[in-house]
Formats: C-alpha cells, structure tokens, sequence
C-alpha cells in the first residue's frame, strides 16, 4: 500500500484515535476526524464538523445496539452523536482497525464496541489489538482469530478506519506503530 493514496478515517479522540492521527501525519496519510460541534477532541487535522442532517444519516436505535452489545446505551445526546460520528468513521473505511478490548460475548468494550460491531454487520475486515491480552485478533465472520507472529496485520486497502479506546495503553502505542511500519516502512 502505497501511503500516498491512504487516507485514515477516525475521531480525534483522546487515546487510540489521537496515536492512528499522530502516525497518519507522520506517515504522510490523509487523514479524517468526524466531530460534531462541541465535542472534545485531541487532532483537528483533516476535521470534519457534521451537521445536524449529516449526523442523523448515521443514526442508530441505541435500543438495538444496546441488544446487539449486551450491554445499556442510555439516551442521551452526547452518546448518540459519538455513535453517528463513529457511523462515518466505519463506513468510509474499507479497513477497520481497533484498540481496546474483547469481551467474553465476542464484542468489544465501550463505544468503541459500536464501530466493531457496525464493520461485522458491513462485512469489513475488522482486527482489534486487545490490550489486556497484548495481542492482535482479527474477525473470521464467527469469532475472534489471534494473529501470529509470522501473521500479524497489515494495511491493505487505501481508506482505513482507525479508532479505540481513550485509555491506550503502551502496548497499544507500540502495536499501532509497528502496524504502520509493518504497512508502510520506515516513518
């Protein structure tokens, strides 16, 4: 993959959002953070502000999601525009890549689990860096496969989706570098 015609599509967030933004500018990728006006965010490079129109094209039932993550999304206005942001971020992406963590149910942890779930539904290749078990996993369409060492990820399409946890962790860091290097050689 050349990085030239890479374009990273994520948040701005504090943590894991923030480190994809910071590697993409180094790297010389594109890069997109959907927001929504007075949201707090780390990276305003490449912002993206959606409207009230824009953001209700991504919306979602937190009722369903909250079925389909087995856990309680409450209703609230902050909660909703995080997950329509995240909508954007997983449907430009043809990769998804996440940091965070892997519940026994197969989701992911947090509202990040969102971005997850919504990139299975889409049938995206999806992995995730668990943190808690220092290591890449990537989505079969059934469960959660453990990369190797001899198999660990790579990007390979030209709009990937970088998002995760606000708590990243060294490990997490060290993972998403390598991952760039891995992808696109020396920085």
């Amino acid at each position: 993959m050349r990085r030239e015609d890479c374009i990273l599509f994520s948040g701005g967030a504090t943590g894991a959002e923030a480190e994809f933004g910071a590697l993409a500018e180094r790297y010389g990728i594109d890069e997109v953070n959907y927001t929504f006006e007075g949201h707090q965010i780390v990276r305003h490079r490449g912002l993206r502000v959606l409207n009230h129109e824009e953001l209700l094209a991504g919306d979602i039932s937190l009722e369903y999601v909250s079925r389909l993550m087995n856990r309680r999304y409450t209703e609230g206005p902050t909660l909703r525009k995080i997950l329509q942001t995240i909508w954007y971020q997983v449907n430009n992406g043809q990769e998804i890549y996440v940091v965070g963590h892997i519940e026994d149910d197969m989701t992911v942890r947090g509202g990040t689990g969102w971005g997850a779930e919504f990139a299975k539904l889409c049938n995206k290749p999806l992995t995730v860096f668990d943190q808690a078990r220092d290591r890449w996993f990537r989505w079969t369409g059934e469960s959660w496969k453990p990369h190797t060492s001899d198999d660990l990820p790579v990007i390979t399409h030209p709009h990937v989706t970088g998002t995760g946890t606000r708590v990243l962790g060294e490990n997490g860091r060290r993972a998403l570098q390598e991952l760039f290097e891995r992808s696109f050689g020396a920085a």
